[in-house]
């Protein structure tokens, strides 16, 4: 017959002490309190940038409907509803309203006024810088150039 060596039952079922536990927690939480600030920051900052896009597309959008339709658009900056509102330069009907509320931004008054216009051609009326800042002070420029182009940088 052959006899086999079991282990030790006690030392197979041997557990984290507490000591342990607490050493490993106090690790975590460190790592979290470092973190924390780091990751606010980053989220801050895509969310500003994420709104800027937004809004890019929307200006976009504006200038090919002013293309397509052969009219003057209309772009309004509101700062009291936070919203940009599309309308038709001419008769002032409504097209479309973009609410970037309780998006954790702050939209400064574009450089050239609270209308940016879209000619049939696509060019816009006048060139306008649109600074677009996150919950943590940091900003993002959006720019629309005379020719119509929106660029975000």
């Amino acid at each position: 017959m052959v006899s086999i060596d079991l282990p030790n039952r006690d030392s197979q079922n041997r557990g984290a002490s507490l000591t342990e536990i607490l050493t490993v927690l106090a690790i975590l939480a460190i790592l979290a309190t470092i973190a924390g600030p780091s990751y606010r920051a980053t989220m801050a900052k895509a969310q500003a940038r994420s709104v800027a896009a937004e809004i890019a597309s929307e200006l976009r959008k504006a200038r090919q409907l002013a293309m397509a339709r052969r009219e003057r658009l209309l772009v309004r900056f509101d700062h009291s509803q936070q919203s940009l509102t599309f309308r038709r330069a001419d008769s002032g009907d409504v097209l479309d309203v973009y609410r970037y509320a309780n998006k954790g931004v702050l939209i400064e008054t574009p450089t050239a006024g609270l209308d940016v216009l879209f000619q049939p051609s696509g060019r816009s009326a006048t060139a306008t810088t649109i600074a677009i800042f996150d919950s943590e002070g940091k900003k993002t420029i959006l720019t629309v150039s005379l020719t119509g182009r929106v660029t975000i940088s």
